[in-house]
């Protein structure tokens, strides 16, 4: 049963692949943002700001990389609400496929294409002075807890492009999740918030997340926030995936 669902999610993941790199354009469309603010708040606002780092970039990565991969999971929720209109599952139920494998080709995809984004992203953070001493482990661990945080991101835009009644609709969900790191320690300390704010801020899963980065990229010892941010990725991914299956079977039934 394994080799059957992973040879079905291949031959889909080759499917939707194929469509990612006939449109190159919306790798690029997803980091041209990203690459904006982290312009804007680096060569604009980067001089008022007051951090521990001595480049203001080295700071503002990690929270510029999860506002791309944000972003980019948006297109996942388009992508499987045009496949829906478009009549493919109808198809796909016809034929001796694992069912969830269609849903896991959208989430790899996702993880490929945010992941070049990324890349993108990290080479325009080196032009404009970003260094790090971090080791290859810790590029490793990064990358980990990247890829982690956009399959649960993506599941939630599986729930969204499954029950969405239009393509706004579809692509709208990732609004909130985009401003989520606006509100953390992504630009600025959070000792720096206002009393609720920096409850707020320090309490949801992007602080987390973008602490742990910053801690591996400045080879900083890891403390608890490496497990918290795991936890909130986790959680939120086997949430999501259980209410994406609930969603599928009866879109299907």
């Amino acid at each position: 049963m394994s080799t059957h669902f992973l040879g079905d999610t291949a031959i889909l993941l080759g499917r939707s692949m194929r469509h990612i790199f006939r449109s190159v354009d919306t790798i690029i469309t997803t980091a041209i943002t990203p690459v904006a603010l982290m312009l804007l708040f680096v060569y604009v606002f980067g001089g008022a700001i007051r951090t521990d780092t001595d480049n203001y970039v080295n700071y503002l990565l990690p929270g510029i990389m999860l506002i791309a991969i944000a972003s980019g999971i948006a297109y996942t929720a388009v992508r499987l609400f045009t496949d829906m209109q478009s009549g493919i599952f109808e198809r796909f139920q016809s034929m001796p496929i694992a069912r969830s494998s269609v849903l896991w080709a959208h989430v790899l995809t996702s993880l490929v294409a945010n992941g070049l984004s990324l890349v993108i992203i990290v080479l325009v953070a080196l032009l404009m002075g970003f260094r790090t001493s971090a080791s290859a482990l810790d590029w490793l661990a990064v990358a980990g807890i990247l890829a982690l945080f956009t399959v649960a991101l993506t599941w939630i835009a599986v729930i969204a492009g499954l029950s969405a009644k239009s393509v706004d609709g579809a692509s709208g969900f990732s609004y909130p999740l985009i401003f989520l790191p606006f509100i953390s320690s992504a630009f600025v300390p959070t000792e720096t918030m206002p009393g609720p704010v920096r409850f707020f801020a320090e309490n949801q899963p992007v602080t987390s997340i973008v602490n742990t980065i910053q801690d591996l990229f400045a080879q900083r010892p890891i403390g608890g926030d490496i497990w918290i941010a795991l936890a909130w990725c986790v959680g939120i991914l086997v949430l999501a995936y259980v209410f994406a299956m609930a969603a599928y079977r009866r879109k299907i039934a």
